[in-house]
């Protein structure tokens, strides 16, 4: 299978991508390139041949001879979301319907979009939630996801078939390395402070699921028989894997013995709370079940990141926070105000 693979340099695509190679699949990747200084490869993974498309403006040519898409690229996070509403809508939710258009015309018959269980927001109960549980977006990066799930929805066809994976809370090592994730802050201010700052009280709930499980669930998505994945929702995690904020603290204060939690002088309640459901995922997806658990992976970026050196200058740069690579971009004006490059797209 050809698959054409979008933000094939993030957090999530460059973990993607050699899984899919390794699977025996033809890749080829578009990204933006905003983030090509990134943290480094900590397990040492080739990455794709990425052509540097903006999502805006990929063209029909793109799609040539693709017979499934994966689409993660995105302004992918609540705080880079809320940088400019407006923008977000424009990038993840319009930009996906005109790639979903044109992978459709061109014969692409499988379409994995990656979504997000923050969809589901202020959740109104304590149970756990599944795909047909209410959609509460509390953020214009989750308003996004369910706009898009709407609109790609329409565009379902007896040989076009849309899946959306509404991926848990990700966090652990990726070849693009990001600190701007619960799990992976909370490891980074342990390791380079000697504590553990929580950014709010602590008290509410996120699923979560490893970045290599997320590329495992896509994979699964693009070879599931369609009959069992077309047009549907499909959250991704482990069921068991529900957390509070100051249980995942726990977690990592088991893992660098002797740090102190800190709630920052702002913290204060999410409305973001939501524990939710991942049965469906066993039964639709052949063979995907998460290896991963947040002790393992906590464990794992611990290692690494000790042996690396980690430094508190590292932690807070801009190669792993997205919201700050993006500012440093427009402030130098390398990209203008609707986030395109001013002299071009720097080639890797």
């Amino acid at each position: 299978m050809k698959i054409l693979v979008t933000g094939s340099l993030g957090y999530i695509g460059s973990a993607l991508v050699p899984m899919l190679v390794d699977r025996g699949h033809e890749v080829a990747g578009i990204d933006a390139g905003y983030f090509r200084e990134d943290g480094g490869d900590p397990e040492g993974h080739e990455r794709t041949e990425t052509s540097m498309i903006d999502v805006r403006r990929a063209g029909p040519d793109v799609f040539r001879g693709i017979d499934a898409v994966v689409h993660l690229a995105a302004l992918s996070n609540d705080p880079m979301g809320q940088l400019r509403p407006e923008l977000t809508d424009r990038i993840n939710h319009r930009a996906t319907r005109r790639l979903a258009e044109m992978a459709r015309d061109s014969g692409a018959g499988r379409f994995v979009f990656s979504s997000s269980c923050s969809l589901y927001g202020a959740a109104n109960t304590s149970a756990p939630l599944d795909e047909s549980a209410p959609m509460n977006p509390v953020t214009a990066y989750a308003r996004s996801k369910v706009d898009s799930e709407k609109t790609l929805s329409t565009l379902a066809t007896d040989g076009f078939s849309p899946v959306f994976l509404r991926n848990a809370t990700a966090y652990g090592l990726s070849p693009a390395m990001r600190f701007d994730l619960v799990v992976n802050n909370l490891v980074g201010w342990a390791l380079t402070t000697g504590s553990i700052r929580l950014e709010s009280d602590g008290t509410p709930w996120r699923p979560l699921v490893h970045v290599e499980d997320i590329a495992r669930a896509c994979a699964a998505a693009l070879e599931a028989p369609q009959e069992a994945i077309h047009n549907q929702a499909i959250n991704i995690g482990r069921s068991d894997q529900n957390f509070q904020v100051r249980q995942i603290a726990e977690v990592v204060g088991r893992a660098v013995p002797g740090c102190a939690v800190q709630v920052a002088p702002s913290a204060g309640p999410d409305t973001r709370s939501y524990r939710v459901s991942f049965d469906k995922a066993a039964r639709v997806l052949p063979g995907f079940q998460p290896s991963w658990t947040p002790e393992r992976g906590v464990e794992q970026m611990v290692d690494y990141f000790r042996r690396r050196g980690l430094t508190d200058e590292e932690f807070r740069g801009r190669p792993y926070v997205r919201l700050a690579q993006l500012r440093h971009l427009i402030d130098t004006s390398q990209v203008d105000s609707e986030l395109y490059w001013t002299a071009g797209v720097p080639q890797r």
